[in-house]
């Protein structure tokens, strides 16, 4: 793969390899696995907007959650998965599952329902979510492939996680674009946060130090229809 090489082979999504098992990823910074039919989400934090304001006195627009459901249900309907894996901090904190308005939980059990859904633990919601289906575990092991919120400071191999919420930056043209991104090499993969509240953290930073082989490192950074994959020797 080549810098700036974008979405091919897929209309909404670039194919990439990973311990031998194809990978698609989405534009939205899912990741859908066609062998197993199942799609992989990180970091949703739902409700944090509600979060915020019972917490913090600090008054975000309260439409954080119903934005993000409408994404992922797009994707669902893109990629007709069989089985989902939300990489933990799937709601912002332990009670955001409670909090959450009887119309979003009524449209996310109409998600889960016929299918496999896997609510990873994460640091923000280490515990089971509260009436809203599916199965709560703190990794999960499918294959080749381990799924888990926090990537481990030691090499796991095949292990795809969340947490860190990757970007990158890339100089083009002159112009400075930074995007999240979609961050691996041939051992471990991080996915972006995929919550509309959430921000993202440049791949440059110390919290990356040791996660990947920096010769191997690739930012697949996700424009609004493509997916460009750059090399690190590229990222600013």
């Amino acid at each position: 793969m080549t810098a700036l090489m974008k979405s091919r082979d897929h209309t909404s999504g670039l194919e990439i390899s990973f311990q031998d098992e194809p990978l698609i990823i989405d534009p939205s910074g899912c990741v859908f696995w066609p062998d197993q039919h199942l799609l992989v989400v990180s970091d949703l934090h739902l409700e944090k907007g509600s979060s915020f304001a019972s917490k913090r006195r600090t008054f975000l627009p309260p439409y954080d959650t119903q934005a993000s459901l409408e994404k992922l249900a797009i994707c669902i309907d893109r990629w007709q998965p069989q089985t989902i894996i939300s990489l933990g901090d799937s709601f912002h904190d332990q009670e955001a599952s409670e909090r959450l308005p009887q119309s979003y939980r009524l449209r996310l059990r109409q998600m889960i329902e016929g299918r496999e859904w896997l609510w990873i633990s994460g640091n923000h919601d280490p515990q089971p979510p509260k009436e809203v289906g599916g199965t709560f575990c703190t990794e999960a092991k499918i294959g080749a492939l381990n799924f888990i919120h926090e990537p481990k400071p030691e090499f796991i191999t095949g292990e795809i996680a969340g947490h860190l919420h990757p970007s990158a930056r890339i100089v083009s043209r002159g112009k400075r674009l930074r995007r999240r991104c979609v961050a691996g090499d041939q051992k471990r993969i991080i996915l972006p946060a995929f919550g509309t509240f959430t921000g993202g953290l440049d791949l440059s930073h110390s919290a990356f130090e040791g996660l990947f082989e920096p010769v191997n490192l690739k930012a697949w950074m996700l424009g609004q229809k493509d997916v460009y994959c750059i090399d690190a020797s590229q990222l600013r």
